[in-house]
């Protein structure tokens, strides 16, 4: 394992978040504070709890997966597509480096920054509602993998794309609509059967519902079943990723 090249890696991606360290960090603070206040101001006003938890602290969890995927995959496919457009992408496929420690390296450091956006959100909702997470170790669990999962959905966008504009199409057209409708803001127990049965087609509900339980022991989906869907997503990444770095898929023309 050439740890020396990882760490070379690792340390580019975290310096460059580091140089924009405010809009890094401001991002979403503001935005969860502004969620805050519409929904769980707003809205948390007409609902006073669901499934026995107040509407304010409902929120959080799918809050917190809401900017986890779009910074995960945002972090993580400009990581790698920026090699690409500068042409240095070449310099690492020529280097004594396999494609796993290449991955460890930009995916760990897109990861990381996910994980760090994760816990200042937590942080943010504690000036709004009194969060008490009843699963800590869970609640680590699901943000960790989470954060590692998609940041290879990322990594996967910026090997694909071949333009700025393809890395925002499916964070904005994809991601953030299967976010607002997996549960994040609402129990799909809430919606007819009919729709109901649809929503178990969404990833995104097996997520939140995984991460809200560490916190209430409130889900839609059996935690099992949560985390069992978080590994088998991350196991189709990192095997689309190793098919695409030894066909050179994207990267060799």
């Amino acid at each position: 394992m050439n740890f020396s090249a990882i760490k070379v890696i690792y340390r580019a991606e975290m310096m460059r978040a580091i140089n924009t360290l405010f809009q890094t960090l401001a991002s979403p603070v503001i935005s969860t504070s502004l969620y805050f206040i519409v929904f769980g101001s707003a809205i948390g006003s007409r609902i006073e709890t669901i499934d026995g938890v107040s509407y304010g602290l409902f929120i959080v969890p799918g809050l917190t997966m809401l900017t986890i995927l779009t910074q995960s995959i945002s972090n993580a496919s400009f990581g790698i597509y920026f090699p690409k457009f500068s042409g240095t992408i070449y310099e690492i496929l020529s280097a004594p480096l396999s494609f796993f420690e290449a991955l460890i390296g930009y995916v760990g450091a897109a990861a990381t920054k996910s994980f760090i956006i994760g816990v200042i959100i937590l942080l943010t909702a504690n000036f709004f509602v009194d969060l008490e997470i009843k699963h800590p170790i869970w609640m680590v669990t699901f943000l960790f993998l989470t954060c590692i999962s998609f940041s290879l959905f990322g990594f996967i966008i910026g090997l694909w794309a071949d333009s700025f504009e393809k890395l925002q199409i499916v964070p904005i057209l994809v991601i953030t609509p299967l976010v607002f409708l997996g549960g994040s803001f609402y129990s799909i127990s809430m919606l007819p059967p009919f729709w109901q049965n649809v929503s178990l087609f969404n990833p995104v509900v097996y997520l939140v519902s995984g991460f809200r339980w560490s916190f209430f022991e409130v889900s839609d989906v059996n935690v099992w079943t949560s985390l069992s869907m978080i590994l088998i997503f991350l196991a189709i990444c990192l095997g689309i990723v190793s098919w695409m770095f030894k066909t050179g898929y994207k990267l060799k023309n």
